[in-house]
């Protein structure tokens, strides 16, 4: 018997589009059949006419319950809050960051998570691990405890982002320090993840601007700039090269962020960049606006010709993922800075990626549905070591899948966000949205009601397969 089968959708698998029949039997899916084929009893049909069925959305870059810079103890939005939101989204994985503070090691950091976690989530979950400014030979020593338990990836920053003053811990990784760690990592068949801008720049437009008195926030974009980003790449491709390490650049902002993309892969290298969606969608000028700091996601938003390179990036080819960093907050904090040195950076964003993608992207720019699972799911769980139980539609593959409605054409409200007390999609004209989410075979929201049960999410371990780390395949 079979416990589920979704039926009369359009159904996105890597072998094309079609309206088949997606069969779940316990947590898996079991087949994917022509209509009419599949002959056993089943408990639940749903009926999917007019929707679009595609696997279960993989958030790759989210900071819940995380601290929020320049704001003492308080943190980002928790596990429960999140993870229900993204299950309205169609998002049903989500990777958040495992911090190495000085002072701590590394099952120290992990255990931090899984406390912060374990029974507190509705969707899945996973962490990378994240290196904070020099790093130890002693904690060099014992990343591949941690891959080999499972966290195959590890981000850093080559910048402290915010003045000093500000900063909190340093978060600069020193491109001496950056090798070393690139040599391990290729050695380890792992990921790096990288926030790549020059912080030489950085830190010089921050000293610039406040003698210029010019430090309004909307000032962001000169502060994190575009040529900082194409410098800092170039950097960082280049100490790859040498390495040999496979790199994902996080929150891909400019152009020439994007170019350097394009051709390290042009050359077979193992570089991947992602994208947020409300890069995509804002630009500078947006900053303008009042209280305009709510666009904010460091780096910053940048020209109208960067937007579309990204658009582009995502719609086509270049940019493998798109993301949100997310990092949920009040209004009250989110607007409380007011300068280029203490913006709250982030925003609400991971229910509102899938929908969003969908709309601009195959609605009104013409994506394939292909290529849109690509860019919301399957690549993320290529690239992230979650790949095939996660991101595809396919006999053995968990069977998280989004259910998209094409006929829900209409601007959203505050109603339609299940987080926080503001949302900078409020407004937004969505054009096709997910209206029911099912995790592991589970109906978790059902036609925009939600069902799931509170930390029924698990913790998902992870390895990444040595093709993902040799060359660009996703």
């Amino acid at each position: 018997m079979l416990d589920v089968v979704i039926r009369g959708g359009q159904v996105v698998t890597p072998m094309g589009v079609g309206e088949w029949d997606v069969a779940i039997q316990g947590e898996k899916i079991v087949a994917v059949a022509a209509p009419g084929t599949l002959t056993d009893e089943v408990g639940r049909v749903i009926d999917a006419t007019g929707m679009v069925v595609v696997p279960g959305g993989i958030e790759p870059h989210a900071h819940i319950s995380a601290p929020i810079m320049g704001h003492g103890d308080l943190k980002t939005a928790p596990p429960p809050e999140v993870s229900r939101a993204a299950l309205f989204g169609g998002t049903t994985t989500l990777l958040d960051f495992a911090i190495q503070y000085p002072g701590i090691d590394i099952p120290q950091a992990i255990a931090e998570r899984t406390n912060e976690w374990q029974g507190n989530s509705y969707a899945d979950y996973a962490h990378h691990l994240m290196l904070l400014g020099a790093i130890p030979p002693e904690i060099l020593g014992s990343i591949h405890e941690a891959v080999e338990e499972g966290f195959p990836t590890i981000k850093i920053f080559t910048t402290n982002i915010r003045p000093p003053a500000t900063t909190g811990e340093p978060r600069m990784v020193g491109t001496g320090h950056l090798h070393d760690l690139m040599e391990e990592i290729q050695r380890l068949n792992a990921m790096l993840l990288v926030h790549s801008e020059d912080d030489d720049m950085v830190q010089h437009m921050y000293q610039k601007l406040a003698r210029e008195e010019r430090t309004e926030w909307y000032n962001m974009h000169l502060v994190h700039s575009a040529e900082s980003e194409d410098v800092s790449f170039r950097r960082v491709l280049r100490v790859a090269e040498w390495t040999g390490a496979p790199v994902y650049f996080v929150h891909v902002s400019a152009s020439q962020g994007l170019n350097n993309i394009l051709e390290a892969r042009a050359d077979g290298r193992p570089v991947y960049g992602e994208t947020l969606h409300n890069y995509c969608c804002f630009g500078a000028e947006n900053y303008k606006e009042e209280n305009g700091m709510k666009y904010h996601t460091y780096p910053s938003l940048k020209s109208e010709d960067d937007r579309q390179a990204l658009w582009r990036g995502i719609v086509n080819n270049g940019l493998s993922t798109m993301a949100t960093d997310e990092y949920c907050t009040s209004w009250e904090t989110k607007i409380s800075g007011r300068t280029v040195a203490d913006v709250t950076g982030g925003h609400n964003g991971a229910e509102a990626r899938m929908g969003v993608t969908y709309s601009e992207g195959v609605s009104r720019r013409g994506m394939t549905l292909q290529r849109y699972v690509d860019v919301t799911s399957a690549n993320a769980a290529k690239i992230m070591g979650l790949y095939p139980r996660k991101g595809v539609l396919a006999p053995g593959s968990d069977a998280d899948i989004a259910l998209i409605d094409t006929n829900f054409k209409r601007k959203l409200t505050m109603d339609d966000f299940h987080i926080s007390d503001y949302s900078i999609w409020e407004g937004f004209e969505a054009d096709g949205w997910p209206v029911t989410t099912l995790l592991r075979g589970n109906v978790v929201v059902d036609n925009r009601e939600f069902k799931a049960v509170a930390g029924s999410g698990q913790f998902i371990p992870r390895k990444v397969n040595t093709d993902v780390t040799n060359r660009p395949v996703a």
